[in-house]
C-alpha cells in the first residue's frame, strides 16, 4: 500500500514537471507568436523565424535588393544572354511574401510543433509582363528560325511556286515562366531549347494560290471612275501581285501604290496632288510644317477594288473607284504627335551627274523620305527603297562587280542613297544591325563610313535605340543627296574619328579583250577604324570603333597587253588616283551636318558588292 502511494506520488511529479514542461514550452511559443514569424521560417535561404514583422521586412529587403541585380544567365545552344531582372520587370512584393509567414493561433499542439518544423517560403514575385516579354523578344530574335511560308513569285506572267523552309523558334511564354521561376527560387541559370516549326500553308494550298495567280493575270483589269476608264496591263497586275500567309492559306495581296502610279497620268483629271507635313529647323528651333490633303483616288481604295475583280472574266473585269481624300503619307498631326524637338543629324553625299544616277538614288531618296522609325524598331534599307526594278521606278547603272570589277546592273548607284542614309544614321546615334561597306574604296565616299546593299543578298539595317521615334527626311538632286534625321537628342554631340589607313594591298593590272570592257584606274585595299564618340554637355560619355577592311580593286585595260622589250620591264602606265588625299597618321575629327568632297570623274558607283 505504501509502495503504491509512493509511486502514485513519482507519476505526479513526473507528469507535473512534464506538464510544467510543456506549459512553459506553449508560453514561449504564445509570446513569440506576437511576431507573427514562426520559428523555423526561411525564404530564398534566409532565416526569419522568431523575428518581428520590421526586421524580418528589413532582412528581406536587403535580400531582394541583391537578387533583382543578380543576372540570370538564359542559355540556347553556344548563345549566352544575361537578363537582370528589374530590367525584365521582376520584382518582389516583400509584404505579401511576409503575409504568407505570419501565423496567429492559440492552438497549443501548433505553437509548440514550429519549434520542430523548419518552413521554406516562396517569395511572392511582381511581374511586369511587357518588360519581361520585350526581353524574352530579344533573345528569340537572335534564337529564331522561322519557318518560312511557300509562297507564288511571278515571274513576268507566270506564277511560280516557291517552297516553304521549316525553322526553330523557342516558346516565348515557356521562357519568360523559366526566367521568372529562376527569379523566384534564387536560380542564376536558365536553358531554353528551341522547337521545330513548320510552315503553316499546305502544297494544296500552295497550289490553289498558283491557280489564283494565274487567273489574276489572265486578262487587263478597267479602273474606272465617272468618264474616266483606265486600263491596268496584265504585267501591271503581274508586278503588284504578292501573296501572304493567312491562317494556313495564301491570299492575295495587291501593292495599290504600284497601281496607282501605273493610272496616275489617266487619272490627273480627277486629282490633286497633297503634300506630307515635314520639319524645318530655323536657328535651332524646329517648326513643323502642315501637310496637306490631296485629292483623288486611295490607294488602299483602288488595291481592294481591282482585288475584287482579278478572280472573273471579261468583261466583268472592271473595278470601280470613288474619288475622295489622298491622305499624305504624313499628316501634320501625326508630325506633331512624334513630338520631334530637334534635327538629330544631317548629311549630303556629293556624286557626279549621271543621267542613271539621278534616277536611281532619287527613287532611292524619294522612298527613304518621310520614313518614321519608333523606338526599338529596326530600319531596313531593301525593305525601304524594294527590289531595283524597272517596275520600282530603277534603270540600268554601274555596280561594282566580281573580284572589283566595275559591271553594270539595274539599281547602279543606289548605293549612295544607302551611304548619305547611314551617315547620317551614324550621327544621329542609330544603332548598327547590318552594316556592309564597298569591297573596294570609292573616293568620294568616307573611308569607314559608308554603307552599300544587294538585293537578297546583304542589306543596310539599324535600331532606333532610344524611347522616342525619329523621322527621316531625304531628298536629292542631279549631284547630291541629303538625309536628315529628326528627333528628341539624348547626346549633346556625336562626332567620328578617323584612324589613319593601314595594312595597305597593292592593286593588280588586268586586261580585257572583251567588247564588253569597262576601262577603270586601280585603287590599293587598305583597313581603317572609325571611332563613333559620344558627348552630353561636351563631356565624353561613350566610344564606338567601326573597322572597316577594303581590298584592292585591279587596274583594268581594255585591249592586248603590250609586249615586254628584250631586257627591260614594262610597267603600264598607273590610272589617275582616286583614292584622295594621304591620310594622316593621327586620328582626324568630324561631326553630323557635313558634306562629303566632290567625287573624283570617272570614279565607280555605289552598288552591291558581290566580291
Amino acid at each position: 500500500m505504501q509502495w503504491s502511494v509512493l509511486k502514485s506520488r513519482r507519476s505526479l511529479v513526473i507528469g507535473g514537471s512534464i506538464l510544467g514542461a510543456l506549459l512553459l514550452l506553449y508560453v514561449i511559443a504564445l509570446i513569440s507568436v506576437g511576431s507573427g514569424i514562426p520559428r523555423g521560417t526561411t525564404v530564398t535561404g534566409v532565416s526569419i523565424g522568431g523575428m518581428s514583422q520590421a526586421d524580418a521586412k528589413a532582412a528581406l529587403d536587403k535580400e531582394f535588393a541583391a537578387q533583382v541585380k543578380k543576372p540570370i544567365t538564359v542559355t540556347s545552344g553556344r548563345k549566352t544572354f544575361d537578363i537582370v531582372p528589374a530590367e525584365a520587370g521582376l520584382t518582389f512584393d516583400v509584404d505579401a511574401t511576409l503575409a504568407q509567414a505570419a501565423e496567429h493561433t492559440y492552438n497549443p499542439f501548433a505553437l509548440i510543433g514550429n519549434f520542430f518544423t523548419h518552413r521554406t517560403l516562396e517569395p511572392v514575385v511582381l511581374v511586369d509582363h511587357d518588360s519581361l516579354n520585350a526581353q524574352v523578344d530579344g533573345i528569340a530574335t537572335v534564337i529564331d528560325h522561322p519557318a518560312v511560308e511557300p509562297t507564288i513569285d511571278m515571274k513576268g506572267l507566270t506564277a511560280v511556286e516557291v517552297d516553304g523552309q521549316s525553322g526553330k523558334e523557342i516558346d516565348r511564354p515557356a521562357a519568360a515562366a523559366a526566367i521568372t521561376q529562376a527569379f523566384a527560387t534564387g536560380s542564376d541559370a536558365v536553358r531554353v531549347i528551341p522547337a521545330d516549326s513548320k510552315p503553316t500553308v499546305s502544297d494544296a494550298a500552295l497550289a490553289a494560290a498558283r491557280s489564283q495567280a494565274q487567273q489574276a493575270v489572265s486578262a487587263p483589269v478597267f479602273v474606272t471612275t465617272g468618264a474616266i476608264r483606265a486600263k491596268l496591263g496584265k504585267r501591271v497586275i503581274a508586278r503588284a501581285l504578292s501573296f501572304g500567309a493567312e491562317n494556313g492559306a495564301l491570299v492575295p495581296v495587291l501593292d495599290g501604290a504600284l497601281l496607282h502610279k501605273a493610272i496616275a497620268g489617266a487619272l490627273e483629271p480627277v486629282e490633286t496632288a497633297g503634300r506630307s507635313a515635314y520639319f524645318v529647323d530655323s536657328n535651332g528651333k524646329v517648326t513643323v510644317i502642315p501637310g496637306k490633303v490631296g485629292k483623288g483616288v486611295s490607294d488602299e481604295d483602288l488595291a481592294a477594288s481591282v482585288g475584287s475583280v482579278i478572280d472573273k472574266n471579261p468583261p466583268a473585269r472592271v473595278a470601280p473607284v470613288t474619288v475622295g481624300v489622298r491622305e499624305p503619307a504624313l499628316s501634320t498631326q501625326a508630325a506633331q504627335e512624334l513630338g520631334v524637338t530637334a534635327r538629330l543629324s544631317s548629311f549630303t553625299q556629293n556624286f557626279p551627274y549621271a543621267a542613271y544616277r539621278k534616277q536611281n538614288i532619287g527613287e532611292a531618296a524619294r522612298r527613304v523620305n518621310g520614313t518614321v522609325v519608333m523606338p526599338g524598331e529596326t530600319y531596313s534599307m531593301n525593305d525601304t527603297i524594294k527590289e531595283r526594278t524597272v517596275a520600282n521606278g530603277y534603270t540600268i547603272g554601274f555596280v561594282i562587280g566580281q573580284g572589283g570589277i566595275f559591271a553594270q546592273e539595274l539599281g547602279g548607284g543606289v548605293s549612295t542613297a544607302t551611304t548619305a542614309t547611314w551617315t547620317a544614321a551614324f550621327y544621329a546615334g542609330m544603332e548598327p544591325q547590318q552594316v556592309i561597306a564597298h569591297s573596294i574604296y570609292i573616293s568620294r565616299y568616307k573611308a569607314g563610313l559608308e554603307a552599300t546593299v544587294a538585293w537578297g543578298i546583304f542589306d543596310m539595317k539599324f535600331k532606333n535605340p532610344y524611347d522616342t521615334p525619329v523621322y527621316i527626311q531625304a531628298s536629292a538632286t542631279g549631284t547630291s543627296v541629303t538625309v536628315s534625321f529628326w528627333g528628341v537628342p539624348v547626346y549633346s554631340d556625336i562626332k567620328a574619328e578617323f584612324g589613319p589607313r593601314r595594312d595597305i594591298k597593292p592593286f593588280k593590272t588586268i586586261y580585257d579583250e572583251s567588247d564588253t570592257c569597262l576601262g577603270q584606274g586601280g585603287m590599293e585595299g587598305f583597313a581603317i577604324d572609325v571611332d563613333r564618340v559620344f558627348y552630353k554637355d561636351g563631356v565624353e560619355v561613350k566610344r564606338q570603333t567601326i573597322t572597316t577592311k577594303y581590298k584592292p580593286s585591279p587596274e583594268v585595260i581594255c585591249g592586248k597587253e603590250k609586249p615586254k622589250k628584250p631586257g627591260t620591264q614594262f610597267k603600264p602606265t598607273p590610272a589617275p588616283s582616286t583614292t584622295g588625299a594621304t591620310p594622316s597618321p593621327t586620328k582626324t575629327t568630324t561631326q553630323g551636318s557635313t558634306k562629303a568632297p566632290a567625287a573624283t570623274p570617272g570614279g565607280g558607283d555605289a552598288a552591291p558588292a558581290r566580291s
